[in-house]
């Protein structure tokens, strides 16, 4: 590998894998404005934990609607589940769960899962690789965006990493991913907050204290490298190791079950104290085009496999969480690509399809069904799909409001359009405080501008310290719109003058770089 190219694809100070369990968990670098959704560093702060099932889940055979029983099982005959064995919901005879699903059954008759109906969004897209993008950067389905919607948090919260991290003020990691590769999702306007190293083996036995001889060769000078540069980003490395070597006793998670163990890694980490407020964990296998179901059974198959996995991981990791005494503080997110046709396909299984349901869980979840049962057309074809109920952004955009308290004004930039608020879970723990303009404040300030929001111009104002700087301004989609200094300066404090040459109002980007040194600054064209 050349020093180049691995600097072009490891971000800097990013995540840092490690082994936990068994389970390969990266972290993502104290990097912005996933503190914004924490709402205060003390003990209630609030985290989100994110199960990503991908593939394209049936929502159709997963939140069953009883009222529409008898046209769904004309269009999905084959694959149809006996209605006299779906798992019945408190306070409703219309909407029940596949009957793999008893922990969930069990979450909501507790009042601790909220059922949202038909997510999705406008114009669907029915590839995996574009839908997921969608999801992830929070984008029209005619809009390629370069940022995840985490991502732009990071940097609207935190404008100034990763100069000055970690500090007191921020000293662990704030997103952690467990078991999976780093989510386009935390991508930021200008650098993914993660560090990827491709060969792990040698960073795990780096981590812990092993070092292999490197051999004498070109690849060995080239291991030696990443090893330097491995060393170099392990700031939160220690804080992760520290948390979960803390002796925690757990409640019972199912054996034979990948998603229960990243869930319990989660869990170690919050009970060993880390102050993460965003977990991701994934769950594959859900493009279920074929052997949905048994034939003999339909109750049986792969579909229900999965949904076994997932619902025995979830209620586990609520339970311990509750065990452990932070249950107040947890809240989790299910979301996958798309759902599933309405008619099923000859193979036993269901073709890519639009809008399905979510999943919110946890303590302080607004208990019950958000919206209604989708009505399913008698004599439904093989081009007939679900409309959607709700944008998954206003999902997105109801969690950052009501459970990381972040206020509108930095809502819209984030999300990029204002969307409909949703009731998903209990918001009395939002207060305003003035951590907002602490974090704004914490680490190295490199460039700021004023006014902001503006309307015909803005003043930008930098620090170099000296040779070559660079100041650019992107648009929201990523594009370069204007160079303002490209120019070898002296060290100190600068000024440039950023003017509206009848640009669409929304968000922009000042990146200010000088040699190594890189940051990006928030600006909105207003009317």
């Amino acid at each position: 590998m050349k020093r180049r190219k691995f600097l072009k694809t490891a971000a800097p100070l990013a995540a840092i894998p490690t082994i936990l369990n068994g389970i390969p968990v990266s972290a993502f670098g104290a990097s912005a404005a996933l503190e914004s959704m924490t709402g205060g560093r003390d003990a209630g702060d609030h985290v989100l934990v994110i199960v990503q099932m991908n593939g394209g889940n049936d929502g159709l055979n997963m939140v069953i609607p009883l009222d529409q029983y008898s046209p769904l099982s004309a269009a999905r005959s084959n694959v149809m589940i006996q209605d006299t064995k779906v798992l019945k919901l408190n306070g409703t005879t219309a909407t029940g769960l596949h009957p793999a699903m008893t922990g969930m059954q069990q979450l909501y008759n507790d009042n601790k899962l909220r059922i949202v109906q038909s997510v999705g969004y406008p114009d669907p897209n029915y590839s995996h690789f574009r839908s997921t993008d969608i999801w992830l950067t929070a984008s029209d389905s005619d809009q390629l965006l370069t940022t995840g919607w985490a991502g732009r948090n990071l940097n609207n919260e935190y404008p100034n990493y990763p100069n000055g991290y970690p500090n007191t003020a921020m000293p662990d990691p704030l997103a952690i991913q467990v078991g999976a590769l780093l989510s386009p999702g935390f991508q930021g306007p200008q650098m993914n907050m993660a560090f990827a190293i491709t060969n792990t083996k040698d960073f795990y036995d780096l981590q812990n204290g092993y070092e292999a001889p490197a051999p004498t060769s070109l690849y060995g000078k080239e291991l030696q490298y990443i090893r330097t540069v491995s060393a170099q980003s392990t700031d939160y490395s220690a804080v992760i190791k520290a948390a979960a070597q803390k002796t925690v006793v757990h409640g019972t998670y199912p054996a034979n079950n990948p998603l229960a163990d990243a869930l319990k890694v989660v869990s170690s980490l919050i009970a060993g104290g880390l102050k993460t407020r965003i977990y991701m964990v994934d769950i594959g296998g859900f493009d279920t085009h074929s052997l949905q179901v048994d034939s003999s059974d339909t109750t049986q198959g792969d579909h229900a496999d999965l949904l076994k996995q997932l619902s025995d991981a979830i209620k586990a990791f609520v339970d311990d969480c509750n065990g452990l005494g932070f249950g107040d503080r947890v809240l989790g997110m299910t979301f996958s690509e798309f759902g599933r046709r309405i008619q099923s396909n000859a193979s036993l299984g269901t073709d890519h399809g639009s809008a399905a349901p979510m999943f919110l869980f946890g303590n302080k979840v607004l208990p019950g069904i958000l919206g209604t049962n989708p009505v399913i057309p008698t004599g439904a074809s093989v081009d007939d799909n679900l409309p959607m109920q709700y944008d998954f952004r206003s999902v997105y955009a109801s969690i950052l409001q009501d459970w990381f308290c972040v206020q509108q004004p930095d809502l819209d930039t984030v999300m990029l359009q204002n969307f409909q608020s949703l009731p998903l879970v209990d918001n009395a723990d939002c207060a305003a405080t003035a951590l907002h303009e602490i974090n704004k404040a914490a680490g190295l300030n490199l460039i700021t501008n004023y006014p902001n929001p503006f309307t015909t111009s803005t003043t930008i104002q930098f620090t170099t310290g000296g040779e070559h700087t660079l100041v650019q301004v992107f648009n929201g989609e990523g594009k370069c719109i204007k160079t303002l200094v490209d120019d070898n300066l002296t060290a100190g404090t600068h000024k440039v003058s950023f003017e509206n040459e009848e640009y669409a109002t929304g968000v922009y980007y000042a990146r200010f770089q000088n040699g190594p040194v890189q940051q990006m600054r928030t600006m909105i064209i207003a009317r």
